[in-house]
Order: C-alpha cells, then structure tokens, then sequence
C-alpha cells in the first residue's frame, strides 16, 4: 500500500446562511448544493475538472433529493465523469463528508474532492397520512376493479392530514432542546454563562465580516450576501428572553440556541501535487479525525446527555494525535445550543468524568476562551444541519493560512448520540 499522503485544503464556499422561511423560503436542497458547488468551482477555475468524487448530503430531504449530491455535481460545471454520493450522519454529515473525501485522499485513492452540506427546513419534506399512504398502495396492488373499488372505498376525511416531520429524538419523544436542558441541569451551566456565548459569538461574527474575513468564501445566493441570522443584541436584552423548551425552570432561549436555517458549504480538499500542479493554495490540512458515540436513552450509569458525544470523541483523537487539549491555536466548537458547547468544556475540565467516563488519570483541562469560535459559530451563523461541518472547516483553515501556522480543533454535536470531531494544522 501506498504512504500515506497529507490532505490539503485548498478552500471552501458557501451561501449566506439565514432564517428558515425568509429569503430561502422557496429554495429547494439541490439549487442551494448547486449553488455552493458552483460558487467553488468558479472561486478555483475548476469548470470542466475531473474530480476524484464530491461527497455531499442534506439532513431533511425529500424523495426528490435522489441522488443529491450527483445531481447537484452535474450541474456545478465540474466535468460530468466527476463520481458523488449522499451522505447522512446528522448534524456531522459535512465533516463526516470532508473526512470520507479525505482518507481515500491520504491512502492514494483519488486526488481530490469536495466535500458539502445542504439542509433547508424552509422546504421540509411533508409525508403522506400512514393510513392514506397505505390506501394508495393497496390500490396500486389491486389487479380487479373490485379490490380497486374498496381500496378507494376506505377513504376517510383523516387520510387528508399530512404526517409532519417530528423534531425528536425517536428513541425518547424529546426534542433536542429539551435533551439540552437536561445536560444544562446535569452540568449546572446558567442562563449567564450561555446568554455570554452567544453575544460572543455575534459580536465575533460581525467583527469577522467588517474585517472582510468572508469576501472569499461566500458567494451570493436569491440576492443575499451576508449570514441573516448575526445580530448585536446587547447582553441585557438577551437576559429577558424567556425559555424556549422548559418554559417553568428552562435556561435556553431563542437566542442560546441555533434557530431553524437554511443554507449549503462545501470545502475543496486534494493532495499536494494536484493542489500544486493547478496553482492552487494550500490553506491548511485535514490531519486527524474521531467520530463517538454515546448511549442517551438508556437508565443507569452509562446514560449520558444526548449531546456529549464530543466529551468522548475528543480525547480520544487527541490521544491517537499525541496532544494536549491545550495545544491548539484555535477551537471551533459546533454551538447547537451555547449550553451544548458549554456542557462539554465543562466534562473536560471534570475530574471526575475524565476519569471515569475517559479512564484518564486527570482532567483534560480548560481551553482558552479567547481562540474559542473567533469568528462567530451557529448560534450566530445560523445552523443549515448538514452544511455546519464544511462552513468550519473552510473557516478555520483560513484563519491557520492568515497565521501562517498553528493548530485548530473542530467538535460537532449530532443528533442520535454522536459526535464527528477532527483536527486541522498548518
């Protein structure tokens, strides 16, 4: 077999990400993946570029995203002998891509791909009634006019309610909101604490966009050209929000917590020969990853918070690495909830947990909140679930190429219990 090869990333794009049912409101998966594919291709002088494959996929799709991300390929101006798949590991699915695009990079198997997400929950898919679904199929089934006859027969005024999409977890019934207060209660993070990361979070975003930080990874899209979702809300009007899922006792607000969004990334990645060979730049590389998972619904001690998979993932992709929590430039910490990001700093700076949960001899320690998400993350950004994991990684191997050296962590929540974590260096 081949050495193994580094991952370069050459660049990202992405569409500005904004509130679900506004300017998106009639934007379909495939034009918003075609877009931001289309956008990088342009951004790199790639039209008519044979690439090793693109691997993309969206959370909430409909029957009509069938073959998504080939689809979407074949209109980006790539040649059309590019090869793309789907991919769906909740909110990891863009990392889990870039990570898929990456190690078939490393082991030699091709020499570059794109990696992207897309999530709309503007055009959520909206099923059939059970009951009016299988009516239809019995009628489909039927070979005489009289089975025809009764299948039609069997309607009822309740067929005609639609099956809406459920934001739960199915194992448990709870959203993940309500799976986030219980972490909130079990960690004992306030109201300040997330109230403080998210105006954080905004300030630092709109910092990064008068600095001019995101001219070259965002392409407009139906008119929009920045994220819609950055406020500067000032902490004390944060403060009187009320809860959004424990509405006696809760601590997270519409604020502290990633709202509903629409929007697509994709990130370019490749071996260095092929990165030099066409002049492109290298930003950064894809060096480690780890992926967790952790059981949430069951009673007992091995419980844990449906979004601490993280806590786990980590520390174990740091140990593979050879490296301390406290060895990196920069930390971009996927904020599902402010308290979600919160929840796992504090588990890190935790005794016991470390040892207990991690069989490590101490605590992995605390991180310096000043490299923590330094240009904004998706309380601020907006969250379009599969596109989050493309839009960090673009976003922090800029902020390693601007350093010119240095070390970044990512760490994504997932629904289910899992956690896609990865580390980038310059």
């Amino acid at each position: 077999m081949s050495d193994i090869r580094k991952v370069a990333i050459v660049g990202g794009n992405r569409i500005p990400f904004v509130r679900s049912n506004t300017s998106y409101s009639h934007a379909s998966n495939m034009q918003m993946l075609t877009a931001a594919l289309q956008g990088l291709v342009q951004r790199f002088d790639l039209e008519g570029e044979r690439l090793g494959e693109v691997a993309a996929g969206a959370v909430m799709k409909h029957s009509k995203d069938f073959n998504l991300a080939r689809e979407a390929t074949l209109d980006s101006g790539l040649s059309p002998q590019t090869p793309a798949y789907d991919v769906q590991q909740a909110c990891g699915t863009g990392l889990e891509a870039a990570i898929l695009v990456a190690n078939k990079i490393a082991l030699g198997q091709i020499d570059s791909g794109i990696a992207g997400g897309t999530d709309t929950a503007s055009d959520a898919p909206i099923a059939l009634n059970e009951k009016y679904r299988q009516m239809i199929l019995s009628l489909n089934r039927a070979k005489t006019l009289g089975q025809k006859l009764r299948a039609l027969a069997s309607i009822r005024p309740s067929f005609m309610a639609p099956s809406l999409p459920a934001n739960a977890e199915p194992r448990t019934g709870l959203s993940m909101g309500q799976h986030c207060e219980l972490m909130v209660k079990e960690w004992g993070i306030s109201r300040e604490e997330q109230d403080q990361l998210t105006y954080h979070s905004h300030q630092n975003l709109i910092a990064a966009y008068e600095q001019g930080f995101f001219d070259d990874l965002i392409c407009a899209f139906n008119g929009v050209e920045r994220d819609g979702i950055m406020r500067n809300t000032p902490l004390e009007k944060l403060a009187t929000l009320k809860p959004a899922y424990d509405r006696e006792n809760g601590t997270l607000t519409a604020a502290n917590s990633t709202t509903l969004t629409d929007g697509a990334a994709t990130v370019l990645l490749a071996s260095e020969q092929w990165a030099h060979e066409r002049n492109l730049p290298v930003m950064a590389y894809l060096a480690h990853s780890e992926v967790a998972a952790v059981d949430f619904y069951s009673q007992g001690e091995q419980s844990e918070g449906l979004l601490m998979a993280p806590a786990y993932a980590v520390p174990r992709m740091l140990a593979r690495a050879g490296l301390t929590l406290q060895d990196f430039d920069f930390y971009e910490i996927h904020e599902a909830f402010a308290a979600q990001a919160l929840c796992t700093m504090k588990a890190w700076e935790d005794k016991n947990f470390c040892v207990d949960k991690l069989g490590l001899d101490g605590p992995l320690g605390s991180i310096d909140r000043t490299k923590l998400n330094v240009n904004g993350s998706s309380v601020a950004t907006g969250h379009p679930f599969a596109a989050t994991g493309p839009r960090i990684i673009a976003t922090l191997a800029k902020l390693l190429e601007q350093k010119g050296s240095g070390r970044g962590l990512i760490s994504i929540c997932a629904a289910g219990g899992q956690g896609v974590t990865a580390i980038i260096e310059r």
